[in-house]
């Protein structure tokens, strides 16, 4: 196993050339301690990971943990898959603080960083949550704009706001406030997305007065105002009749910070050049993304790209190409990526193609299956056993009914269980991750393991009832996931204050890191 020292992945990180910092620990471990530049790729998820953040199989890639031996399993697995330049950090990131060099805590630090540079760079006017109550109060004419996901939106948001994801912003605000008197105010739950859709307002140059909501959803609790919960209001799916508008807006600050714009012939070149790393990411709502899209391309709406760009964006120094179908939404993620420091940022006009349905799934694993209905059948007989590889915050929202939950990697946890089973049904969200942990699961029990065919999703679509707990897994035990406060059992109030001290730092932090450079590559 190759090995990479401390100075000399420093090194790598600034020298333009395409790198991949992969964390081998789950996400909650990883969230605890990490480099700048890491992405986290969690063994328990490997194969799902590695398939959408490494596209090329020549990318050179470090793979990164804490000293455990993780990275070394990491890199020996992506070898095996076919990647041809891995590497370990030798030392791990106990190295990396003893050579005097930052370690982050978080997740999606890049993005969030980058969010309080956006805030301090262009000066983003903001409103606290009193002011916000007092005008929503006075009937003033205004409108909120909540830029989170559909889904995190209903869990609790303003009173009046509707929601438009943080991408739909420049699209649509035409639409949505055609009066230039209107204020506008963008709020998230803590501070990225509120900076980065007000900006995008702003940065677009719509003639309203635009502020983000200061602190978003934690602020306006924290304040000891209510949020409301269970809402659906959103905005209207169609495209919208002020297009033309918002495509010269878009295209005014795509064109100033450098997006290239390409067409469907150019695309085509670069997904068949093997020598280099190429994202094609379709920054449209995910059901516009599900009704059809570009065979290869993964989705990534806007706004939460560039919120989580690690989320998509594996390789530093990669080709990145946005795809909608009205150029709107890609310019304007296109310039935010490119002032997040992205060198090579393309928007491709008129290259949806021949559109695919559904979401591109890795390959099956070819394990065995059964459906939901058998499952069921089997339930109502002793001794089966249901594991639930889902994260424990999909698990705590809903899971078939006497499910007991396992990270893939330690599943000796389980050991007691699996070992007095008849039988083993393996499931998670759609059911791939499952199947690639049959292996690891019978090499613990003598018991036959099947896979409950797409997963816990296909359990609910067949209408038998899921199970929720709150409190299982309990807070301390979800090292998988990176909880954020809505996600805690207790001390809330008291984490909602750390976050926003913590992004609000991230500006102070990347200085001393000193390989961080926002604004347009030169």
């Amino acid at each position: 196993m190759r090995q990479v020292g401390v100075e000399e992945l420093r090194g790598w990180i600034g020298d333009g050339g395409e790198l991949a910092i992969l964390d081998a620990r789950e996400e909650g471990e990883f969230g605890a301690s990490h480099l700048f530049w890491a992405v986290p790729c969690p063994l328990s998820r490997m194969e799902l990971r590695a398939a959408a953040l490494l596209p090329c199989c020549g990318t050179r890639i470090v793979c990164v943990d804490d000293g455990r031996g993780l990275a070394e399993r990491l890199a020996a697995y992506l070898e095996t898959a076919g990647y041809t330049d891995v590497y370990v950090l030798g030392g791990g990131t106990g190295a990396w603080e003893a050579a005097g060099h930052v370690l982050f805590s978080g997740v999606n630090v890049p993005s969030k960083a980058f969010g309080e540079w956006v805030e301090h760079h262009y000066g983003t006017q903001s409103l606290d949550p009193a002011e916000l109550r007092s005008l929503i109060d006075s009937g003033r004419d205004m409108v909120v704009l909540d830029s989170r996901t559909a889904d995190e939106f209903a869990r609790m948001t303003i009173p009046t706001a509707i929601s438009v994801p943080g991408g739909e912003l420049a699209y649509r605000i035409a639409d949505i406030a055609p009066d230039p008197n209107t204020l506008v105010v963008v709020n998230c739950a803590g501070r990225t997305r509120s900076i980065l859709g007000a900006e995008s307002l702003r940065r677009a140059g719509i003639p309203n007065e635009v502020f983000a909501l200061r602190n978003g959803t934690m602020g306006w609790e924290l304040a000891g105002l209510e949020c409301e919960r269970g809402r659906a209001d959103r905005f209207s799916p169609t495209i919208p009749a002020t297009v033309d508008l918002a495509l010269s807006r878009a295209q005014a600050f795509a064109e100033e910070t450098g997006v290239a714009v390409i067409g469907a012939d150019e695309l085509a070149a670069f997904e068949a050049d093997p020598t280099r790393t190429l994202h094609v990411l379709d920054v449209r709502d995910p059901a516009e993304f599900q009704a059809g899209h570009r065979p290869g391309s993964l989705n990534a709406p806007g706004g939460q790209l560039v919120q989580a760009t690690d989320g998509w964006i594996g390789v530093r120094g990669a080709r990145i190409v946005l795809l909608c179908d009205t150029g709107v939404r890609s310019r304007m993620a296109g310039a935010w990526l490119r002032l997040l420091g992205f060198s090579s940022v393309s928007v491709a006009d008129h290259a949806l193609g021949s559109a695919t349905a559904g979401a591109p799934t890795p390959a099956d694993p070819g394990a065995p299956t059964i459906d939901a209905a058998e499952l069921k059948r089997r339930l109502q007989q002793p001794g089966t056993l249901v594991v639930d590889l889902a994260r424990s915050v999909e698990f705590r929202q809903g899971h078939v009914p006497g499910a007991v939950w396992g990270i893939r990697t330690r599943l000796s946890a389980l050991q007691l269980q699996l070992a007095a089973a008849r039988s083993i049904v393996l499931t998670s969200p759609d059911g791939v991750l499952a199947g690639f942990a049959v292996a690891e699961v019978a090499a613990l029990t003598h018991a036959p393991v099947h896979v409950l065919a797409g997963g816990t999703d296909a359990w609910r679509q067949a209408g038998s009832a899921l199970a929720a707990d709150r409190q299982t897994p309990p807070d301390g035990e979800c090292v998988d996931f990176y909880l954020r406060p809505y996600d805690r059992n207790n001390g809330v109030e008291a984490a909602m204050q750390a976050y926003l001290s913590w992004e609000i730092d991230l500006v102070h932090e990347i200085v001393r890191d000193g390989t961080v450079r926002f604004g347009v590559p030169g």
